[in-house]
């Protein structure tokens, strides 16, 4: 949930920085811009946490 959040973010962002290029009209500003960047960053280091958390578990199981 968190890995397909973040890429919607990151989609967000690809697409205001590619009208910004292209059109000349981004419907966001750098603040914006730089939040929703932010967002996307941290939704996928929680994504990341929570895989290598439930990986880590799968093999402590197979341990025991």
């Amino acid at each position: 949930m968190f890995l397909l959040l973040a890429a919607v973010l990151f989609g967000a962002f690809g697409l205001n920085v590619m009208m910004g290029a292209f059109a000349g009209t981004a419907f966001l500003n750098d603040v914006n811009e730089m939040l929703l960047l932010l967002a996307a960053v941290i939704t996928f280091v929680v994504a990341a946490l929570k895989s290598e958390a439930a990986r880590r578990n799968t093999t402590d199981k197979a341990k025991t």
